[in-house]
């Protein structure tokens, strides 16, 4: 792979069908919106460093804050392919970058034996089992894709460790078959709950971004974007009430993801603005934790609706 000097941006319409027009920070911000993601200009700042740049991008927040959204955002943008790997404990390199396929080794094997077939390369690229990573590292089809790399937080040191290679210099080594280098690196988003701390080495490697709780204006805006059938009214309702939440002791407080799927919960129930009993009934799709439903007593519940009720 050739590699330019690290000052010199790279041109963001290289490989990437949809990047034509994103020639600055405005215009990403606006390509994010047309895909149904609301930025502000520091995160559009962000993604588009990370297209001219070419380096990865690791976003941390609290669960539902649009961490995952901006991957799939970024990629219908890019009219390029999203592949996603998904951490969790104990993740190694057979799920995330590669294994080999050994029933149809030993079936070759066995061919093989019989007389009925050359001798196979068993550790060749056709007994390759392709995981995410080299997916995206080396597409089959040669298209450039966005890599998502989904709560990194999740995963343990050694496997950040390993992903070290591959944030650095695009590549990854697989014993039998050498290092492969990506032709066209993909564009990288990693995500973290912060459930634990990621590595400085792995955050020295990205363009980090820390995305909170949206304020009023910017989470109504968002309901409107991703759900236009809501009614005005039961809307700003609904952003008032969950902003309002916010701000007591609770164990995991809502995200973004949650008003959403609240206000499709109201609106599947046909109702067209709050009311405690109503609040009441639906408050599993907000709250997740027996803890924070039984801290909201009945009194507090009628007092957040009716200042919901005065905002809408």
């Amino acid at each position: 792979m050739e590699r330019r000097s690290a000052g010199v941006p790279q041109p963001i319409a290289e490989g990437w069908p949809g990047a034509a027009p994103l020639e600055s920070v405005e215009e990403m911000r606006q390509a994010l919106a047309g895909a149904d993601y609301l930025a502000d200009r520091a995160l559009a700042t962000v993604a588009y460093l990370g297209l001219r740049l070419q380096r990865p991008i690791l976003l941390e927040g609290e669960a539902g804050v649009g961490k995952t959204e901006l991957a799939k955002a970024m990629a219908s943008v890019l009219g390029a392919p999203l592949v996603r790997l998904q951490c969790y404990e104990g993740i190694d390199v057979s799920q995330a970058l590669y294994e080999w396929n050994h029933p149809r080794q030993l079936l070759a094997i066995r061919q093989h034996e019989a007389g009925g077939a050359r001798e196979p390369d068993l550790f060749g690229p056709d007994f390759l089992i392709r995981r995410p990573l080299l997916q995206a590292l080396d597409p089959p089809d040669g298209r450039r894709c966005v890599l998502l790399i989904d709560e990194l937080d999740r995963s343990d040191d050694e496997f950040e460790a390993f992903l070290l290679e591959m944030l650095s210099d695009w590549q990854a080594t697989i014993p039998e078959l050498g290092t492969l280098r990506a032709e066209r690196p993909p564009l990288v988003v990693c995500t973290s709950n912060r459930t634990r701390e990621v590595h400085d080495a792995l955050k020295r490697r990205c363009l980090f971004h820390w995305i909170g709780y949206p304020g009023p204006a910017e989470e109504l805006a968002i309901v409107r974007l991703r759900l236009p059938w809501v009614a005005p009214g039961l809307a700003q309702q609904i952003v008032a009430f969950v902003q309002r939440l916010r701000h007591l002791e609770l164990f995991k407080l809502p995200g973004v993801a949650e008003t959403l799927d609240w206000a499709a919960s109201l609106v599947a129930l046909e109702q067209d603005s709050l009311s405690p009993e109503v609040v009441s009934a639906t408050l599993g799709s907000l709250l997740k934790y027996q803890e924070d439903l039984a801290a909201l007593s009945d009194h507090r519940l009628q007092e957040l609706v009716a200042e919901a009720a005065f905002a809408g």
